[in-house]
């Protein structure tokens, strides 16, 4: 079965992440999976709304790490970053059903989706310092505007998790529901914007996002240039290595 579902119907586009036994975290070929389907969703008129979710247990743990390891993305074109790209540009609305984790991409990445509906069970986490890298998909612009600087700080740099009630008090989440129920809200809440006029959905999407758009660019252009010379060092390789043999990592030499 494949690590990304697609089901279309109605004008809705749900996207499912399914690596249920590895928590759906993302490989390369997921992320090109992704790329190509937001491609054609974008251009497909049939298509009006996007749902990205994973199951009941977890949104996704991130990247897989083992996979990072044979494809690490010291490129500008490596897959994760063209679907963070094309995430972010996307001109239909999208819509997010987080259950369980939500880590280090599984969370950036809801900070290009428009409407983002949480389970009660979500636990979010930013690792990236942890991991001997820096964080990306422009969360280091992002995030300190929506949570402030010094709750930024303390998800980034400490990497500490934090659970569905604080997404929803800094505005990371629209609204927190049962898990069991989460999917079919944000799919009722598509059916919503599906009866509305695409243009000018569209247009609104497009008009609220355009003054952020050249800084969301740069920022994620920066960040992917800095993560490419961070995950093929010293500090990152120690914390890969750490995790695989589930040890505390040294980072004395770093």
């Amino acid at each position: 079965m494949s690590d990304i579902l697609v089901d279309k119907k109605s004008g809705l586009l749900t996207i499912t992440f399914n690596r249920p036994d590895r928590k759906n975290s993302m490989t390369a070929a997921m992320y090109e999976v992704l790329v190509r389907t937001l491609s054609e969703a974008a251009d497909d008129a049939q298509i009006r709304v996007v749902v990205l979710s994973g199951n009941e247990q977890s949104f996704s743990a991130g990247n897989d790490l083992g996979d990072f390891v044979t494809n690490p993305p010291n490129t500008a074109d490596a897959p994760v970053w063209k679907f963070l790209r094309a995430l972010s540009v996307f001109p239909k609305p999208v819509i997010a059903a987080v259950c369980g984790a939500a880590v280090g991409i599984g969370t950036t990445m809801l900070l290009h989706c428009d409407l983002v509906f949480v389970g009660d069970n979500a636990k979010f986490s930013l690792p990236f310092a942890s991991l001997g890298v820096c964080p990306e998909g422009a969360s280091t612009l992002l995030l300190p505007k929506l949570f402030g600087y010094q709750r930024a700080a303390r998800a980034l740099l400490m990497g500490e998790p934090f659970d569905a009630q604080f997404a929803l008090e800094m505005g990371l989440a629209n609204q927190v529901l049962p898990a069991a129920e989460t999917l079919a809200f944000a799919q009722s809440e598509a059916a919503k914007l599906i009866a509305k006029p695409l243009f000018s959905v569209v247009e609104t999407k497009r008009l609220m996002k355009m003054s952020e758009r050249a800084a969301i660019e740069a920022q994620m252009s920066e960040e992917t240039a800095v993560f490419g010379r961070m995950i093929t060092a010293g500090a990152a390789k120690e914390a890969i290595a750490a995790f695989s043999e589930k040890r505390k990592p040294d980072f004395n030499e770093f």
